[in-house]
């Protein structure tokens, strides 16, 4: 029988411990809290998005012109197409969660050999391992999800009052993380110039948010939770595809300037009207027909563009705004300014294309031109116009 000896015992047991901390050091460095935070913020979010893609197919009818069998088919090439999108969007994710559950495992099995009274001292955290995410961003960086998710989480815990990410996103990021609502310090916000479709209903905890950048992005709507959003100031929608607001939008009554232009905008909501703090309305390039008479409401309005619309009349209210001084008509079908505009004391730039405005035409006996005053005289030349 043979007899291990005590020194050689020794040897065997310190290189047994050796082994375990040679491995347990080897190991790249692990994902911060923040990161798996983030992952499984983007996990969720893909989950919820994936599910209201495939019902919103699951309902669609079947047209007459096309035969049911063949309509199934392209039902089911969609719906691959979406697990498909979802599959590729929470890869990244998926990946650092099952990294971190590995690094479980490690801790679990440290924790045991811990145990071991000789073994105690030797083991570290492996917390000194954890690097920042992302650790930088370039100037010209397009950041994936899972970065933008995991920045999110950066700038909520250091507690930043501005975040832009104007065309930082990757092109086929359509949505934001449900997580940018823990950016509860944020005043300053820029989300221009991407392919955003739409906004999480979460981002409406930005309540500290006073000046919003959203222009030219894809949006189709907007959450109902986003006139929750009360101290906000300056908000720029152009360049989106919006044809309708929330109706919660007119609790905005702090907004002062709004730039609603290049979107597809037939009307514009009564809502409109409870926005009394407004300074300046832009909504050229719109398919608007008429002005909703609540705009009159709209007491602290300074500058009003309505240039390239489809309008035909202004409403008589439009001479409520006392404060108005500019008023853009330009490529509209306007064939006469109402009465009311006589009491626009402060207007000193109407600038309009009269060709539709036949009855102005006639009156002040001149051939169809650009109307564009900017005098002392101007009011005397509105005055005339309307035999004030």
């Amino acid at each position: 029988m043979a007899i291990t000896s005590g020194k050689d015992s020794s040897n065997t047991y310190t290189e047994t411990l050796q082994e375990i901390m040679k491995t347990y050091k080897s190991l790249p460095p692990r994902p911060t809290i923040e990161e798996v935070e983030a992952a499984i913020s983007i996990i969720k979010t893909v989950n919820m998005e994936e599910k209201q893609k495939l019902d919103e197919i699951s309902t669609q009818i079947c047209p007459q012109d096309i035969p049911p069998e063949l309509f199934s088919i392209l039902q089911k090439v969609r719906q691959t197409m979406v697990l498909f999108q979802s599959q590729e969007q929470r890869k990244e994710a998926m990946h650092i969660v099952e990294f971190d559950q590995i690094f479980q495992t490690f801790d679990d099995l440290i924790l045991r050999a811990s145990k071991v009274e000789s073994f105690k001292g030797l083991v570290k955290s492996s917390s000194i391992k954890a690097t920042i995410y992302p650790t930088g961003i370039e100037e010209h960086e397009k950041l994936s999800m899972m970065k933008v998710a995991a920045l999110i989480e950066t700038v909520a815990k250091q507690g930043g009052e501005t975040l832009d990410l104007q065309s930082k996103l990757m092109q086929n990021i359509e949505w934001l993380p449900v997580t940018i609502g823990k950016l509860s310090n944020i005043t300053e916000l820029n989300l221009s110039d991407n392919k955003l479709m739409a906004l999480p209903t979460s981002i409406a905890n930005l309540t500290a948010l006073t000046k919003l950048d959203v222009h030219s992005n894809q949006l189709i709507n907007l959450p109902e939770s986003f006139g929750q959003l009360v101290n906000l100031l300056d908000l720029d929608l152009h360049a989106n595809r919006l044809k309708s607001l929330p109706e919660s939008f007119g609790n905005l009554s702090n907004l002062v300037n709004f730039d609603l232009s290049s979107n597809h905008f037939t009307h514009l909501p009564d809502l409109i009207g409870n926005l009394t703090s407004m300074q300046i309305l832009i909504v050229e390039t719109n398919d608007l027909e008429e002005l909703p008479y609540t705009i009159g409401s709209c007491s602290s309005l300074v500058a009003l563009k309505l240039d390239f619309n489809q309008l035909k009349a202004l409403p008589e209210a439009i001479g409520k705004l006392k404060c108005l001084e500019i008023l853009t008509l330009h490529y509209n079908r306007v064939r006469k300014l109402p009465t009311t505009m006589a009491n626009l004391t402060k207007l000193r730039e109407l600038d309009a294309v009269v060709e539709y405005m036949a009855d102005l035409v006639v009156r002040i006996n001149t051939k169809p031109q650009e109307m564009k005053r900017k005098s002392k005289g101007f009011w005397s030349w509105i005055c005339m116009i309307f035999s004030c």
